[in-house]
């Protein structure tokens, strides 16, 4: 089966702080992993939208203290925000006895800026760690036929291994629906299920593009606020990427709009109604959809130091990945989806503009080569190695 990247770096966590957060998406495996961990103590499961494990619950004080000792798993830990106190009192009551890690493992689908609680109540106690759908480099040998397959169907694990695409893409739609029918709502979103629907589709229509929340919200009847609303609840369940328009007093008129991208292109492709890779090479869509599917390996692929941007001006030059390193270096990156790609002078300007000093090509398949002393073309495969990283970066 399929080893996910994380194991070691969560036990590792485990072992070394008292709380230990596995945030990500539904359905993307976190009670799997949570539950195949190998610790030097016994694993206490705790589902809290199980009614039977929510009335264990019912005096939480008495049942976490008769399982000191043990690592207590609490999923969906949203569902019960007033443990939060609790487990802050638990912690510091254990780390007096030296009991300093390894008490607590929660799993939730929500970033720490919507546990917004937990964030403040566990400060100093909390270690967060993300749980994404399966990368292209979890996937073993990187052929053609296994990119595409991941590229098309994206890396949930019910899609992704599921046994055609059909069944796939029936996940996905699935999947949506249970989004906009149920936990949106849950979080407050006031619209119907078939407005949010229509939402996520114009959205996925807008892929690794910037948006216009005005013209966006007039054409589904909603204000611009409503609509960035909207927006960050997606990105706060994990489900759309962000990326900031870079900015500097150049002189020169940029876009600073941000763009979005559905990070899994299943979902982005099920939201289209494309039901196969052929469909997909024939659409629109295609280039941003292989834009933001590369962008997003890329990015979980990179040292959480690199801030990341998106470079554009009005005049139509710009950067799909403007990559600020910690030591003040600028890197571009562009995305195309050719196996010979040509240096423009769009990227040259660009370049300049934003004083990049080297650039990287992304590109499907093939092997790297450069086509100047500051630009080198790489095969996405070859990108997501640590050779991008030492070798180009030079991080």
């Amino acid at each position: 089966m399929i080893q996910r990247l994380l194991y070691h770096e969560l036990t590792s966590r485990i072992n070394s702080v008292p709380v230990v957060a596995l945030l990500g998406p539904r359905q993307v495996g976190k009670t799997t992993l949570a539950k195949t961990l190998k610790v030097d103590k016994p694993l206490v499961y705790i589902d809290l939208e199980r009614p039977s494990d929510l009335a264990k619950l019912e005096d939480p004080e008495l049942f976490l203290t008769a399982h000191r000792g043990s690592l207590v798993v609490l999923d969906e830990i949203h569902r019960l925000p007033n443990l939060f106190p609790l487990l802050r009192s638990l912690v510091d009551e254990r780390r007096e006895l030296g009991e300093r890690s390894g008490h607590f493992l929660i799993l939730g689908s929500a970033t720490p800026e919507l546990l917004r609680q937990g964030s403040e109540t566990l400060a100093g106690r909390i270690s967060y760690l993300e749980l994404s759908p399966f990368q292209l480099q979890e996937l073993g040998e990187e052929t053609d036929q296994r990119i595409d397959r991941h590229w098309y169907r994206g890396g949930f694990p019910e899609s992704y291994l599921a046994d055609d695409d059909e069944t796939a893409m029936q996940w996905c739609d699935d999947f949506i629906t249970a989004y906009v029918e149920r936990y949106m709502p849950q979080l407050g979103v006031m619209a119907t299920p078939q407005q949010l629907r229509r939402f996520c589709t114009m959205l996925a229509h807008q892929q690794s593009a910037t948006v216009n929340l005005t013209t966006m919200g007039n054409a589904l009847g909603l204000d611009s606020k409503t609509v960035r609303t909207y927006i960050e609840l997606l990105e706060g369940l994990y489900l759309i990427r962000k990326i900031p328009a870079w900015s500097a007093n150049v002189g020169k008129r940029l876009v600073k709009a941000a763009k979005y991208q559905w990070r899994d292109s299943g979902l982005l492709h099920a939201l289209l109604g494309l039901r196969n890779i052929d469909q997909v090479m024939g659409h629109p869509i295609c280039g941003h959809s292989w834009e933001g599917y590369c962008a997003e390996q890329l990015l979980n692929a990179l040292p959480k130091s690199i801030m990341v941007s998106h470079y554009r001006t009005h005049a139509g030059a710009e950067v799909d990945l403007v990559l600020s390193l910690p030591d003040g270096r600028t890197h571009a990156v562009e995305i195309k989806r050719t196996l010979s790609p040509k240096v423009t002078p769009s990227l040259i300007e660009s370049m300049n503009t934003i004083m990049a000093d080297r650039a990287t090509i992304i590109i499907p398949a093939g092997t790297p080569f450069a086509l100047t002393s500051s630009i080198n073309v790489l095969p996405l495969p070859a990108a997501l190695r640590n050779d991008w990283v030492n070798n180009h970066l030079e991080i």
